[in-house]
């Protein structure tokens, strides 16, 4: 089973570490992740920039909105993410448990939601819909509405 782990770290805790200590956790992470994924566990991750390189979009009065920098102001910030195969969510504890990552903040495990068949539902629905647009229902408004190219210019906050 598919599992994401958000690991989190202070960005000031990050900047004050010296060039020698930030090489040495960075090559303890990643000699740990060359161990899970030769062990079968890792799928997948990526390491993110900074927040003040974010940007935010949330639907507000039926249009989106943009805020520059990350969702929420917190000192703790999202650094990356890392996708986990493992047995059950006590397999993902021990297997993160043992990331050097966690000493620069805390990981958040979830498991991965199967869409699976939320997907297939969905691609029915949308393939009924497309053969009623080709059919007698051709002048539906539901099928007009997909037909206009609609230009989108958000909002910045």
């Amino acid at each position: 089973m598919k599992y994401i782990c958000l690991g989190y770290m202070e960005e000031n805790k990050w900047e004050t570490m010296s060039e020698s200590e930030r090489n040495a956790f960075m090559d303890e992470c990643f000699s740990y992740d060359d161990e899970l994924r030769k062990n079968g566990h890792f799928a997948g991750g990526e390491a993110l920039q900074s927040p003040r390189n974010a940007a935010t979009l949330r639907w507000k009065n039926g249009k989106v909105s943009i805020t520059d920098g990350p969702y929420a102001e917190t000192k703790e910030q999202l650094g990356g993410i890392l996708v986990l195969e493992a047995r059950d969510l006590n397999h993902a504890i021990q297997l993160m448990s043992e990331h050097p990552g966690v000493r620069g903040g805390p990981f958040e495990i979830r498991p991965a939601a199967d869409l699976t068949a939320m997907l297939t539902e969905s691609e029915r629905r949308r393939a009924r819909a497309s053969a009623d647009c080709r059919g007698s229902r051709a002048h539906a408004p539901s099928c007009r509405r997909g037909r206009r190219r609609r230009s989108v210019r958000p909002a910045r906050a």
